[in-house]
C-alpha cells in the first residue's frame, strides 16, 4: 500500500482492541515529540490506522488532498468538513499547504486542527531538530517527502500559544506526532 490514495486491506483495524494500541503508541509519541512508532501489523497504511483510531460520527474531517479511499468515508464515520473548519484534516505532506486550518481560540484553544499529513518516509531525509515540552534538549526527526512549507506554516499557525495545531506525520506504516507545543527547525548539514 501507499501513502497516496489508501484502500482498506481488512477490517481488523476497525475493531477495539488495535485502536486501543495505536491509540497508546499515539499519546507515547505526543509525549515524546519526534518518536517514531509503528502502526501495527494490521495490513493497513499509517494514515487509515491513526484515523480509525482518532475519529468517529462526532468529528469533523477534510482531506482536501484526497487521501483517503472513497471506501474507507464511511467506516470513519466522520462529518466531512472544510480544511478551514475541520477538527482533523489530512493532507499530502509533499505539497505545499494551500489552506489555514483551524487554530481554536483563547477560551477553547483544543479546537485547534489536528494535521495528519503523509510523508514518504519517517527515519530518513531531512532532519528537523526538535526542542520543547517533553524533549530533553534537542532532538531530531528525519523525514523524506515533506514540503518545506509545512514548517513555516505550522510556526505561524503555533505562534500564538495555546492556539494552534497539533501534526502527526504517517508514512506508509508508521508515524511520528509533533505538539504545538514543539519547536521544530531544519538542520543544516
Amino acid at each position: 500500500m501507499n501513502n497516496g490514495t489508501l484502500a482498506s486491506a481488512g477490517l481488523d483495524i476497525w475493531q477495539p482492541a488495535l485502536q486501543q494500541r495505536v491509540f497508546r503508541r499515539l499519546l507515547d509519541c505526543f509525549a515524546y515529540p519526534g518518536r517514531v512508532a509503528p502502526s501495527g501489523d494490521s495490513g493497513h497504511a499509517a494514515l487509515i490506522t491513526v484515523l480509525a483510531t482518532l475519529l468517529d460520527g462526532e468529528t469533523s474531517l477534510a482531506d482536501p488532498h484526497r487521501q483517503i479511499a472513497a471506501a474507507d468515508w464511511p467506516k470513519l464515520q466522520a462529518r466531512r468538513d472544510s480544511a478551514e473548519s475541520a477538527a482533523f484534516v489530512v493532507a499530502d505532506g509533499t505539497r505545499a499547504p494551500d489552506f489555514s486550518p483551524q487554530l481554536g481560540t483563547l477560551e477553547s484553544p483544543e479546537r485547534g486542527a489536528t494535521m495528519v499529513l503523509t510523508v514518504t518516509t519517517l527515519g530518513e531525509g531531512q532532519p528537523l531538530r526538535l526542542s520543547g515540552a517533553g524533549i530533553d534538549g534537542h532532538s531530531a526527526l528525519a523525514v523524506s517527502g515533506l514540503h518545506p512549507d509545512w514548517i513555516g506554516a505550522r510556526a505561524d499557525w503555533v505562534a500564538a500559544f495555546p492556539l494552534g495545531v497539533d501534526m502527526i506525520l504517517c508514512d506508509g506504516a508508521r508515524f511520528a506526532a509533533l505538539p504545538r507545543t514543539t519547536h521544530i527547525e531544519t538542520e543544516i548539514g
